[in-house]
């Protein structure tokens, strides 16, 4: 099924209160300034993932809102794998734009008021084929160069928070200076 793109918009949001795999889609989220969703098992100002909380309690939570692109869901497709927004765990699914090409620092405005600055890539988990056998293949992928592509999403901080619905505009403000590519979060 091809859908009617529009630039820089949110498609869908999602949150969920467990440390699940899916996270259920919701009607709207509300962005915290420092700590991320809130109502989200991953909201935090350190490190609230499972496995890093275990490794350093106390780091700083560069995880507090995942996004992911629409896009790679019809990417996926004539792979045989078929995925809806929240399935993979993000906290925004955006059409539009393309997240894996921007770089470090980037803010995203999403709707009236929320900002996000993106801290990295999400590095997708064996968890993944959990959910669907040999779908981790299809978001790490290593060229012939042996350059390694990932299409996992990206993860930020809340700079500015502010609720966001599906159907938002989301505004892209690239930073100053130099533009450093996304190291894995």
């Amino acid at each position: 099924m091809t859908r009617v793109r529009l630039p820089g918009t949110v498609l869908s949001v999602s949150r969920d209160d467990k440390h699940r795999f899916s996270k259920p889609t919701v009607s709207s989220i509300r962005l915290v300034a420092g700590f991320g969703v809130d109502g989200d098992s991953h909201a935090g100002a350190t490190v609230q993932h499972l496995y890093e909380k275990k490794r350093n309690p106390s780091a700083p939570n560069l995880c507090q809102v995942h996004f992911m692109a629409a896009e790679l869901f019809d990417d996926l497709v004539p792979t045989g794998y078929t995925v809806a927004p929240g399935e993979l765990g993000e906290n925004v699914t955006t059409e539009g734009i393309n997240l894996m090409s921007l770089p470090l620092g980037t803010r995203l405005h999403l709707g009236a008021q929320a900002v996000v600055s993106i801290t990295g890539m999400r590095s997708p988990c064996s968890l993944i084929n959990g959910y669907q056998k040999g779908l981790m293949k299809q978001l790490i992928k290593t060229d012939a160069a042996g350059t390694v592509h990932r299409r996992g999403g990206i993860m930020g901080v809340v700079v500015r928070g502010g609720v966001v619905n599906p159907g938002d505009c989301i505004r892209v403000e690239l930073p100053a200076g130099e533009q450093l590519p996304l190291g894995v979060v």
